[in-house]
């Protein structure tokens, strides 16, 4: 009945376009891929609780809801929302470790996420171009893994500031705990096996006998869940270390068992001797208030788009968004930190067939169900896995190839990619803040300084090689002033406008105020080619003077003595322009 009768609500609540059409061979697609996420995000989701800075229990908290929510308003069957570490490291430089912060970062994240997508203003995410993007997930690349490096080498009290965490390791480096670093180095190198194997892995066919397809699903499903059977691994040897009596490993320690309560986030923070109010905290936020839900949004469109377009469906973008934003509101109420979409998750989940987003269902209740029974086995996983399992997850984020790519095809677009990348080490805030200024800077440029060709002949032919703006008609001027009148003798101009898209008033006074310094000099500007809303803009601003032919060719016949001589010319308006004082 909410099907054709009701558009809005199918678009609104996109669970009711797949849901009618669910099917017996759906369900099992998606139970094995339900499951085989869950068992991902679970080790993760404590890992990056790590990289943010918060009590481990927050990474469990913070991976269930979205699973829930996307399955109701997503439009993308593969994506998985959940904590990424992109979006950790974010919640670690702008929630100062307070899982009040955090909380309430999410539910800020997520109302301004909600009224983008209401006000439809996904095209905002466009002006953070890709050297931007790539110089920010390789430097989180390092800075993400060496903040692991302590972890992985068992060091206590080192900074998290990366300059002083690089000097203070390696200072400290002969204080290494021996069992941890053989465990962590091993565990990193099995992850890096088994996800060398799956990407090796052929793929199974029907044609194989029973006992092949049967291997390959066994040597898949341990490769795909790699983390888990890592954390279980390392869980178990630190518990027969505890057995035994002696305990060479650093352990997670004691995780809160229960769900989490349901409840407001707090907008304010109590401390022993003060209280910090809303206020504050929003301006303690500062940047990241934009920072945290445009990454958010970002890297969740973009894995929606990939995966749509690998698989042939379409996505809503608008929906994205306000699927994301309800799931970090949501989300704060059982005390998540800002969540989005996850790529590495969507990946297991496209490879392991899922059909619909009612996958995420079972993901979400694996967290759950981790969450009510089994935190108090979380206490045996040594820190060193997790470590481990961070390093793996994010290592491939790093991109070199972009340089060299980006130095063969254009070279200016190294400035934003270096920027970003340097700075991001100093604070992440300041790389991406400066990265993109330093694109917009670049694009403002390219705006107010268009390729310009003039051609030699009777008249000359200036060609723009992009649509005119405002900011470039300073240029436009200069250029065809300067070849017209240093000419012998002085010529006459003809402006092809065949990629002028649309003008504005500051454009019209310009051309205006050409028109007349041309006229003093007993010369003429004509235009040619013009697009049709053009056109009407210039006749309706009646510039004296104003002459339009169809094509060059048109006004070449003409001649240069007729132009502006008062002969029959196509689109001619004579009148007096009102633009200018007289």
């Amino acid at each position: 009945a909410a099907g054709p009768r009701c558009p809005g609500v199918r678009r609104r609540l996109p669970v009711l376009r797949w849901l009618p059409h669910y099917s017996l061979a759906w369900l099992q697609l998606d139970v094995m891929a339900g499951l085989t996420v869950g068992l991902t995000v679970v080790p993760q989701a404590l890992a990056y609780a790590e990289v943010a800075g918060l009590p481990l229990q927050y990474g469990l908290y913070s991976s269930f809801v979205g699973c829930f929510v996307y399955c109701l308003l997503g439009t993308a069957k593969d994506v998985t929302l959940g904590p990424t570490a992109i979006m950790s490291l974010l919640v670690s430089s702008y929630a100062f470790h307070e899982p009040v912060y955090a909380v309430l970062l999410a539910f800020l994240s997520g109302c301004i996420q909600l009224a983008m997508g209401l006000l439809h203003l996904g095209f905002l995410l466009d002006f953070i171009s890709c050297p931007v993007i790539k110089g920010f997930t390789s430097a989180a690349s390092i800075t993400i893994s060496f903040n692991q490096v302590k972890n992985l080498l068992g060091l206590q009290g080192i900074p998290r500031q990366f300059f002083l965490q690089v000097y203070e390791t390696l200072r400290r480096i002969g204080e290494t705990r021996v069992g941890d670093a053989v465990l962590g180095l091993a565990c990193l190198a099995v992850l890096a096996g088994l996800r060398a194997m799956k990407n090796r892995l052929p793929q199974a066919s029907r044609a194989e006998p029973l006992a092949a397809r049967v291997s390959h699903l066994i040597v898949w499903t341990s490769a795909t869940a790699r983390n888990a059977l890592v954390v279980l691994f390392a869980g178990l040897v630190a518990y027969s270390f505890q057995v035994m009596g002696s305990q060479p490993l650093t352990l997670t320690g004691s995780i809160p068992q229960g769900l989490p309560a349901f409840q407001l986030p707090r907008f304010s923070m109590t401390l022993p001797n003060s209280t910090i109010p809303f206020r504050s905290m929003v301006e303690d936020m500062g940047v990241g208030l934009a920072v945290v839900p445009l990454m958010g949004l970002l890297e969740t469109v973009a894995i929606a788009k990939a995966f749509a377009s690998q698989n042939d469906y379409r996505i809503d973008p608008n929906q994205e968004l306000l699927a994301l934003g309800f799931a970090n509101v949501l989300g704060s109420f059982v005390s998540s930190y800002p969540i989005t979409g996850s790529f590495g998750r969507t990946a297991v989940n496209a490879q392991s067939g899922v059909c619909t987003p009612a996958g995420g269902l079972l993901t979400g209740t694996l967290v759950l169900l981790s969450l009510a029974y089994l935190t108090s086995l979380f206490y045996y996983i040594p820190k060193a896995a997790l470590a481990a399992v961070i390093i793996s997850a994010v290592v491939p984020m790093f991109d070199a190839g972009i340089f060299r790519t980006l130095w063969r095809v254009k070279r200016l677009d190294l400035v934003p990619l270096c920027v970003t990348f340097l700075l991001c080490f100093w604070e992440i805030q300041y790389g991406i803040v400066a990265g993109v200024l330093v694109s917009g800077m670049l694009l403002l440029h390219s705006i107010a300084r268009p390729p310009i060709k003039v051609s030699e002949g009777d008249v000359l032919l200036v060609q723009l090689g992009s649509s005119l703006h405002f900011p470039a008609m300073e240029c436009l001027r200069d250029a065809i002033c300067s070849r017209a009148l240093a000419a012998s003798p002085p010529r006459s101009v003809v402006l092809d406008g065949c990629h002028i898209s649309s003008i504005d008033y500051t454009v019209v006074v310009g051309l205006a105020e050409l028109l007349q310094e041309l006229r003093k000099h007993g010369l003429s500007l004509a235009f040619c080619s013009l697009q049709d809303p053009v056109l009407q803009v210039l006749l309706s601003a009646e510039l004296e003077g104003f002459q339009h032919f169809p094509s060059w060719e048109e006004a070449e016949r003409c001649g240069g003595a007729e132009l502006g001589g008062g002969g029959t010319v196509p689109f001619i308006s004579t009148g007096e322009s009102s633009l200018l004082p007289t």
